[in-house]
């Protein structure tokens, strides 16, 4: 084997490494890989949401929140849909109706969403970007322009 072939084979050899390194991480991260999407986008289905693990933002429907021991039972909307939400477990202090939230979880069979986890805005200032883009769109902002992140 000449210089040539040897030093081809070992840069042919570190190209897969590197492919084989980059695919292992990528699978392993895609277990954690958590999408945000709307209740528009929920509702109307333009997501494959089915056994998959979601963040689903907007405000906490006025009226909606009904409480039965430790689960809450509550709706998100964005102006335009709303998606009903199940959560078991403490409630951050700043949950309230008309205020912006992040839930993370699954959707189940019937439509309404799983949570595991419930995220209230911490000040009046922030808002994640993606549910003020959401509340934008559909014409339900109120007041200024929404913060930058």
């Amino acid at each position: 084997m000449t210089r040539k072939q040897r030093r081809l084979y070992f840069v042919v050899l570190g190209v897969l490494a590197v492919g084989a390194a980059a695919a292992l991480v990528l699978t392993a991260l895609r277990q954690d890989i958590v999408f945000f999407f709307s209740p528009s986008e929920i509702v109307e289905a333009k997501v494959p949401t089915e056994g998959r693990r979601i963040r689903l933002g907007g405000l906490v429907e006025q009226g909606s929140v009904a409480k039965e021991g430790a689960i809450v039972r509550f709706r998100i909307t964005d102006g335009a849909h709303a998606v009903p939400v199940t959560f078991s477990g403490l409630l951050p202090d700043l949950f309230r109706e008309g205020q912006g939230v992040v839930t993370e979880g699954k959707m189940g069979k019937d439509g309404t969403f799983l949570a595991s986890e419930v995220l209230a805005k911490h000040d009046e200032n922030y808002m994640p970007k993606e549910v003020a883009e959401a509340i934008k769109k559909t014409g339900h902002w109120q007041g200024g322009e929404p913060p930058k992140q």
